[in-house]
């Protein structure tokens, strides 16, 4: 039975190493939507996530809120990321909206570049600066066949910690807890939510 670990907001010169780095360590292969800005100043940990297995997803190019902009605006920035991701050898089949909020027009434009939405079903809340113990309290309940855990490898707008160091002691413990329930992190597969679950479905 398969669960997914996912990590937003990378490609970080500092924390997506760290993060793979954990990942290895526990034999576990995770998912990582990338914003296209990040993944062109700092290409390294991309192209590393890519060359052991991981998969390298879409979250834009600069972590736009759909329902805040216009339409050409945010189709723009996605074709800006793809393009990116594309020159480095990830080649999206799904999009992360940034914050999971999407505009009416969201699901219709990821169907017009051949992506799906993907959500999540639990919420490490990581960006807030929790220790990792805490975190793993916010997720066990959650943990069951299919889901999708929201984890960040870089520091989006908003975060509220300095580093995700906490982040990377999260992944030993949180990938025995998943073990111990049957579940194995794997990359996404089966049906998932579009957006953010907290938010009422456009």
């Amino acid at each position: 039975m398969r669960l997914s670990l996912t990590f937003d907001d990378g490609p970080d010169p500092v924390w997506t190493p760290a993060v793979l780095d954990a990942l290895a360590s526990a034999d576990a292969k995770a998912t990582f939507f990338a914003l296209g800005a990040a993944a062109q100043r700092h290409p390294g940990p991309l192209r590393r996530a890519l060359a052991e297995g991981h998969a390298v997803e879409v979250h834009g190019h600069a972590h736009l809120r759909h329902p805040d902009h216009a339409r050409a605006e945010v189709e723009e920035d996605l074709e800006r990321a793809l393009e990116i991701l594309a020159d480095l050898g990830a080649r999206p089949r799904l999009w992360r909206a940034p914050w999971g909020d999407l505009a009416p027009w969201t699901p219709e434009l990821a169907t017009s570049h051949g992506l799906g939405l993907a959500g999540w079903t639990a919420d490490t809340e990581d960006w807030r600066g929790d220790d990792a113990a805490t975190m793993l309290e916010r997720v066990t309940g959650p943990l069951r066949p299919g889901a999708i855990v929201l984890a960040h490898d870089g520091l989006g707008p908003g975060a509220l910690r300095g580093g995700c160091q906490e982040t990377v002691a999260l992944i030993a413990p949180l990938v025995a807890a998943a073990r111990r329930r049957g579940l194995e992190p794997g990359l996404p597969e089966g049906p998932m939510p579009a957006g953010n679950p907290e938010l009422v479905p456009v």
